[in-house]
């Protein structure tokens, strides 16, 4: 046995187990309505400003596009063929969140809304964007946990290898 390495049994969670594997899905199904509701909250104002003719402001623009790549992600990541080393594209999208809160946080946390609902709203949008951030630095450190602690296994036929 290599120094580091641990040899689990089979109840570990890298072996598959259906209670391993729900939390993982809650936490997906979780990012990927978050992603939604991002793309929900950011696009109207891409939307109003086309239809009045008005340039893009990048800076929405890129919270849709974070907000479409966390959505897509959390799909995509479901799959258990992508999941040992989804912790390394889940801590990419961990960071495009930190940007977009940071960005966002700057501009309207400290901002009174008075009576204005697209400032009320906006400071709602930067809520949900630190509950993806979290979201996404909760999947990232689970993934990691699992990759670099429980990948000590036996292979599924004969048992004979270490895996």
């Amino acid at each position: 046995m290599a120094f580091g390495r641990r040899n689990y049994s089979s109840s570990t969670p890298s072996s598959g187990s259906l209670l391993s594997k729900v939390p993982l899905w809650v936490l997906r199904f979780l990012q990927f309505v978050f992603g939604i509701t991002v793309i929900g909250l950011y696009a109207q104002d891409l939307r109003k400003a086309h239809k009045e003719h008005k340039y893009t402001d990048s800076k929405w623009a890129y919270a849709t596009a974070v907000g479409t790549i966390g959505a897509a992600s959390a799909l995509a990541l479901i799959w258990p063929a992508l999941a040992l080393f989804a912790w390394g594209w889940d801590l990419v999208v961990f960071i495009l969140f930190t940007a977009l809160f940071g960005l966002f946080g700057n501009m309207y946390i400290h901002e009174n809304p008075e009576g204005d609902g697209g400032v009320k709203r906006m400071k709602n949008a930067v809520w949900i964007d630190l509950i993806n951030m979290l979201l996404w630095l909760v999947t990232a450190v689970y993934g990691m946990i699992r990759f670099f602690f429980f990948r000590g296994g036996r292979s599924l036929h004969t048992g004979r290898a270490t895996v």
